[in-house]
């Protein structure tokens, strides 16, 4: 009788559980046992098992076969655990040691050839067993980089199962066939899931892609748009923009993830192991260090936007928007029911999925974007006489974004139309891209040394309590903000929401704390009352 070990990962959600990988043989007809609440694209791996290994010129065991994946009660899914299963059977068949394979992690997919494929949340997986205390992990080659984000790991890539049983065998280690150049790599196929959102806006290459041709010099006028941005990179405030078409809210949310500063490590490693689980790492770039930016169509479901799909839960806008920007444009064509899913990951920071195959906890920390026509023709304004749009036709168009889910957007501006004159350039044009940064930056470090030793590191973060209690404002700055609560034009939610806004106000301005000043332009952007205040911040300095 033969008995081998050895460990892989199993993934809910972005989080990982270390599973180990038993092969027992036993006398008796040849037969193979897979156990351990195996889902079907994992019971398949018996034959991939099998004609990988034979392909790669180990002998199959003619024996009574069985595989556990031990914890049982531990849902497994993926094909991420081939490499692990062929690993423990030619332990137990003595083509390797057993003790070697005892105390490493694997995670790939094999081919019938016997080579190694890559499977989607290697990151995950890889955090997950360096947490466990597991110090070697083996990952297909092309996924090593990934893997070697996680510090205090050895990370062995390989091509093939036939380098692997060569390296574990202390055998020479066989070259195998590079692909003609020119062509793509096959194995690169699955580090791509088709279906899951690239090319159609819900991807991570945030700030990248606005760096080149996208500058917020770009956008003509819309002064009070413009601040509402800068407010909003700064403290991760969500926007509300509602204009008429071609007044520039789309510009607008495009050029926010290029004025976000670029994501620390930790905040790194979150968003890869995100898109890493969603298959949308771009090849070759293996750690996403910038804001993603996710633009979701608005015929988008529910479970697209929050998270979900058949089985295990999959990732959604939410969480492709971790760290980053979420927009939704034409925001009254979205459902209803996929809107007001929205308010509980704006308020947590997190979205929990709960189905029958088990409970997935995703991050969700994004700064939301909202963009919308005023009425269903667009030409509605206070001045204008333009729309044609009956009344009644303007509320119920209006009222498809409910109350509840307005109350949690912190800024609401009103972008007007472009004149003549401001599309001649006749008039000065606003800052640059990489001005506005510069600014942005700056204001989140003074809130970064003022949040120093808590569990917070933006403005938006900060519980009102605190912000009442801890971190006061000037002496009667609050005076005109709470009048606006006993008249009803603010609920509780909206006050604390409006002190947030007024420390973003003053760390962009360099005021040590909130003044009448600074509170009258954060209930300005909040409400849209103008309150006798500049809407340039420089004003404000």
């Amino acid at each position: 009788m033969g008995f081998a070990r050895t460990c892989s990962v199993a993934l809910v959600g972005v989080e990982g559980v270390v599973v180990e990988v038993q092969a027992d043989l036993e006398p008796g007809v040849a037969a193979f046992t897979l156990v351990g609440l195996p889902d079907k694209s994992l019971t398949e791996s018996r034959d991939r098992v099998r004609a990988a290994v034979v392909n790669s010129g180990a002998q199959w065991p003619q024996k009574k076969l069985t595989v556990g994946l031990s914890p049982a009660s531990v849902p497994k899914s993926g094909s991420g655990f081939d490499l692990a299963v062929a690993a423990s059977v030619l332990g137990a068949a003595e083509r390797i040691d057993p003790r070697v394979l005892a105390d490493i992690v694997m995670i790939g997919e094999l081919g019938l050839d016997g080579r190694v494929r890559p499977v989607r949340g290697i990151l995950p997986a890889v955090l997950a067993a360096a947490e466990a205390g597991y110090e070697q992990v083996v990952v297909p080659e092309c996924a090593a980089p990934e893997a070697s984000l996680v510090p205090g790991v050895s990370v062995l890539g390989v091509r093939s199962l036939r380098q692997l049983i060569a390296v574990l065998a202390d055998e020479p280690v066989p070259e195998e066939e590079q692909d003609l150049q020119g062509r793509p790599d096959p194995l690169m196929a699955g580090l791509r899931m088709p279906g899951t959102g690239a090319a159609t806006g819900m991807h991570g290459m945030g700030a990248a892609q606005h760096d080149h041709g996208h500058d917020l010099a770009d956008v003509v006028g819309q002064e009070s748009a413009r601040t509402a941005v800068e407010v909003a990179a700064a403290g991760r405030h969500h926007l509300f923009l509602e204009g008429p078409p071609g007044a520039g809210k789309t510009m607008l949310a495009e050029r926010l993830p290029a004025i976000l500063p670029r994501l620390c490590r930790a905040e790194s490693l979150e968003v890869t192991a995100v898109h890493s689980v969603a298959g949308l790492l771009p090849p070759g770039k293996p750690l996403i260090d910038v804001a993603p930016y996710c633009a979701p169509h608005h015929s988008a479901t529910m479970q697209a936007l929050v998270g979900g799909g058949p089985g295990i839960a999959r990732p959604g806008a939410v969480s492709l928007a971790h760290r980053g920007v979420l927009f939704l444009d034409e925001t009254p064509e979205f459902s209803s029911h996929a809107l007001d899913a929205l308010r509980q990951p704006l308020e947590a920071g997190h979205v929990v999925i709960a189905r029958s195959a088990g409970v997935v906890r995703f991050p969700a920390r994004f700064l939301m974007v909202l963009a919308a026509n005023p009425c269903p023709c667009g030409r509605f304004s206070r001045t204008d006489e333009l729309c044609e749009c009956p009344s009644s036709a303007i509320r119920r168009y209006q009222a498809r974004l409910s109350g509840p889910l307005l109350d949690r957007v912190d800024l609401r501006v009103e972008v007007e139309r472009v004149t003549r004159s401001q599309l001649a350039g006749d008039g000065p044009r606003g800052d640059s891209t990489r001005a506005v940064a510069d600014r942005v930056r700056a204001a989140r470090d003074r809130a970064a040394a003022r949040l120093a030793g808590t569990p917070w590191r933006s403005n938006s973060e900060v519980p009102g309590r605190e912000l009442r209690t801890r971190w006061r404002a000037a002496a009667g700055a609050l005076d005109e903000a709470e009048r606006s609560l006993e008249r009803g034009v603010l609920t509780a939610r909206g006050l604390d929401r409006v002190l947030r806004v007024a420390w973003t106000v003053a760390d962009l301005v360099g005021h040590d704390r909130p003044d009448a000043r600074d509170v009258a332009l954060a209930l300005q952007l909040r409400t849209g009352v103008p309150r006798g205040v500049p809407m340039a911040l420089g004003a404000l300095a």
